[in-house]
């Protein structure tokens, strides 16, 4: 079905294509009712008000387009985009410098939209950090995509992970982690989202801290058909951090973390694709 809906995208072009999607959304507002009930009550407190089977079905659309997108954006068709960079010029340094950077996003938006910058700047490598079952359907998914894309995939929770994460980072990487998941057993914290305590993992800022690196907070907004909107900003800087502020520092930073993530999401609701109960 992947190489389907990509045959067709390619071949038959983008506006044909997007007509499925309406078909798709439709399917699962239909039949993925514990989706539905998510989503639902997620736009709930987004709006602070009951949402509507129609604000569900825009929900679920805008996550069906944000993956086709990905067809065009992993075969390198940046001309079908209109991508708007919002970012600090310490970004820009560490990339022209060969730093490499450090970005922690969520389930919001599009990570993908990222191979978009290479477009408007200098080229980095961008590398994801996902567990090895994640990645594994990641990689069968891209490489049904595209069989000829370069699977740049680490694995936490490996003996040698945080060695390739630091590499990485030395040849001017851009490193990306999502914070709206556990990265294993580490401890949660509970932190008020949207009004209600939802619990969260430092993991990821952790592997900020060990490195003793500065961290971003990214996520790339979809925006409309083909139309991204790419924010990075300061999230924590753990440079200069010793170890006895080691624990406060990173708390802060959790809760920098969870306070960019709710100003996001009410800025583009439609945005968050966590489709389960989240504060459960």
């Amino acid at each position: 079905m992947l190489r389907l809906i990509t045959w067709i995208s390619l071949k038959l072009g983008r506006r044909m294509a997007r007509l499925i999607l309406y078909l798709i959304a439709g399917y699962f507002v239909l039949f993925a009712p514990k989706a539905r009930r998510s989503s639902r009550a997620y736009l709930t407190r987004v709006f602070g008000r009951p949402a509507h089977i129609w604000q569900v079905y825009r929900h679920f659309f805008s996550f069906a387009a944000t993956i086709h997108d990905r067809i065009y954006l992993l075969n390198d068709r940046f001309d079908f985009f209109d991508i708007s960079l919002h970012q600090p010029e310490a970004v820009d340094t560490a990339v022209a410098t060969g730093r490499g950077v450090l970005l922690l996003g969520a389930h919001l938006g599009s990570f993908e939209v990222l191979r978009g910058i290479g477009r408007q700047h200098i080229d980095p490598r961008v590398i994801m950090v996902m567990y090895e079952k994640n990645a594994e359907r990641i990689n069968a998914i891209l490489a049904a995509v595209n069989p000829n894309i370069e699977q740049n995939v680490i694995s936490p929770g490996r003996v040698d992970s945080m060695i390739c994460v630091q590499k990485e980072l030395e040849n001017g990487a851009l490193v990306g982690l999502l914070g709206d998941r556990s990265f294993g057993k580490e401890k949660m914290q509970p932190i008020p989202f949207l009004g209600k305590s939802a619990l969260w993992s430092n993991g990821p800022l952790r592997i900020a801290a060990i490195l003793r690196r500065p961290v971003f907070f990214m996520t790339g907004l979809y925006t409309g058909p083909g139309k991204y909107e790419v924010f990075i900003e300061p999230l924590a800087d753990f440079t200069e951090v010793e170890k006895e502020g080691k624990e406060a520092a990173l708390q802060q930073a959790l809760t920098n973390y969870v306070g960019l993530l709710d100003k996001y999401c009410h800025m583009a609701p439609y945005n968050w694709f966590n489709f389960f109960d989240f504060w459960q």
